[in-house]
């Protein structure tokens, strides 16, 4: 570098310091981000890639093949384990209607008792917080262990069901509650709920705490009663939290399996099959090529599902 170049570049900067300094300033500047810092989320993405990515490839390779899990050779069979599901495989059919019942029963009594439960518990004083206590208390517990104690509750020889309406007089509500095919899958969906309306009750509490006071005070002075203030503050405000919390139980009943199959056993009677236990039972005959097809179906029917409630519920502003 000559003489004149450098003394040019350590001319006076107009914040007193040098341009050289200035140029250095500009190379650590805190809004640069540091190449090195794009290899940190490499693990993982590398975790993602081969834990998610790779398996879901290959079960839709799978999916077209009559592989059955061990032997190394199989045959293409194109479409025809989705044809099978849908038109010659009544197990299949029969799992998809439970589920879709499970999940429009849970979606509608989880969100709506959920929200119920907020609302009458948004308040922080020492009452609400112990009963959000006690409410949420069953969301800490395992499915199986769940399973199991509603599976006593029912149970129409010695269950607390029975014992409880035959002490106030009831009997003629006693029944065999899972034991009665046309009842046992509304019994489930009971157990879903009080398993997971306490964690939902949070994320409405949540949304409702977030609402000016303002607004319902200025209600109240423009004479709006509390199914208007309700109708008209309340509701588009928890939009969001009950966005969250219909996907979220959505997807819940769709993969209800631990808590089927604590309940009804595996494999579970026709009544309460439903198509994550009817997959794994696929998949335990050795039929993987036919399972893997299945599970594309699942995973496309919660996108599905879960895109049509959004809309119908208007819980997702159009574009998006």
């Amino acid at each position: 570098m000559s003489t004149h170049t450098k003394m040019a570049a350590e001319r006076k900067a107009p914040d007193g310091g040098t341009e050289t300094d200035a140029a250095t300033r500009r190379r650590r500047s805190p809004t640069r981000a540091n190449p090195a810092l794009y290899l940190f989320p490499l693990p993982a993405v590398a975790i993602i890639a081969f834990f998610l990515v790779m398996p879901t490839l290959q079960a839709f390779q799978y999916a077209i093949t009559d592989w059955n899990g061990f032997s190394a050779a199989f045959n293409y069979v194109g479409l025809d384990n989705f044809v099978r599901a849908f038109t010659k495989d009544s197990l299949f059919t029969n799992a998809l209607t439970n589920n879709l019942k499970f999940v429009l029963m849970v979606v509608i009594a989880q969100t709506a008792f959920s929200l119920v439960l907020a609302l009458l518990l948004t308040k922080n004083s020492r009452g609400s917080i112990l009963l959000r206590a006690l409410f949420f208390f069953p969301t800490i517990l395992s499915s199986v262990s769940v399973a199991f104690i509603w599976k006593f509750i029912y149970d129409p020889n010695f269950g607390l069901a029975n014992a409880v309406l035959g002490g106030v007089g009831l009997e003629a509500l006693q029944g065999s509650y899972l034991g009665n095919n046309a009842q046992a899958l509304y019994w489930v969906a009971v157990t879903q709920v009080w398993f997971h309306a306490g964690q939902m009750m949070v994320v409405y509490i949540a949304g409702l705490q977030a609402i000016p006071r303002e607004l319902y005070e200025a209600a109240e002075m423009d004479g709006a009663g509390k199914w208007q203030q309700f109708k008209s503050i309340t509701w588009p405000f928890v939009a969001p939290a009950t966005s969250i919390v219909v996907a979220y139980t959505t997807v819940q009943s769709f993969k209800a399996f631990d808590l089927i199959l604590g309940i009804a056993g595996n494999p579970p009677k026709q009544s309460l099959d439903i198509l994550s236990t009817r997959i794994y039972s696929t998949f335990a005959n050795s039929e993987f090529g036919y399972a893997a097809a299945q599970s594309i179906i699942f995973m496309a029917m919660i996108a599905l599902v879960t895109w049509l409630q959004r809309r119908l519920l208007r819980l997702t502003p159009k574009g998006e």
